[in-house]
């Protein structure tokens, strides 16, 4: 009869959730790494078509281009999410006397930032040129870190909410707002024409990825 070892527990369902998710979505963000690098015909294509519909319709609309412009560059700028992670810090810290897991999240966001800065600075992807741009936007394209950001930090605070037991109307609520904040972040990107479509996409799965390894790490250290 086999005992099982003291030392090596059976992991809980959502350890292994979070290593399969994890998994799955660095698997996902290398393949779209290596179709931006090799410059593949039809990832280029795509990317190609959906911003020139897309800038068409932002120089149409005027009105809509400029209500994108303040949400991208106030509302879901990635140093607008950084604040919001520093108040989630120093709630853990002054509420829950949490001090590892407040490390923990500024660590994580911190990551993030490195990571979007040292793939953007080796890949060197062009970001779109317009004859009649309506917005700009510096250093290289992929991947967007507009999308990344909110994706690690809605994402990290999403799960501290259902970590900490907030009442299910409030975790609706958050769900919610993440949803429309890192959807919503992706589309203005591209809608104002500073990032290509896949720029986005590598984003938001980079940005996934790091929340899901940065849930395996707590759940390692702090079970």
């Amino acid at each position: 009869m086999h005992t099982p070892s003291v030392d090596s527990p059976p992991r809980p369902p959502e350890h292994r959730a979070a290593a399969r998710a994890t998994g799955v979505l660095a698997l996902c963000s290398v393949l779209l790494l290596v179709l931006v690098v090799a410059e593949w015909g039809p990832l280029l294509t795509v990317d190609g078509d959906i911003a020139d519909t897309t800038h068409r319709w932002a120089v149409d609309d005027p009105g809509l281009t400029h209500a994108f412009r303040i949400l991208t560059d106030w509302v879901w700028d990635p140093w607008t999410m950084r604040a919001l992670c520093a108040v989630a810090v120093i709630w853990l810290v002054w509420r829950h006397n949490a001090r590892w897991t407040a490390v923990w999240l500024a660590a994580t966001c911190a990551l993030g930032t490195l990571v979007q800065q040292v793939l953007k600075a080796a890949v060197g992807r062009e970001r779109p040129v317009w004859p009649d741009p309506v917005d700009s936007a510096h250093f290289a394209a992929y991947p967007s870190g507009h999308a990344l950001t909110a994706t690690v930090v809605c994402g990290l605070l999403l799960w501290l909410l259902h970590h900490y037991g907030a009442g299910p109307a409030l975790r609706r609520t958050a769900l919610s707002l993440t949803v429309i904040s890192v959807v919503g972040v992706g589309l203005t990107r591209i809608w104002l024409g500073v990032h290509w479509p896949s720029d986005v996409l590598g984003g938001w799965l980079l940005g996934a990825m790091l929340v899901t390894l940065a849930i395996l790490v707590h759940q390692r250290y702090r079970a």
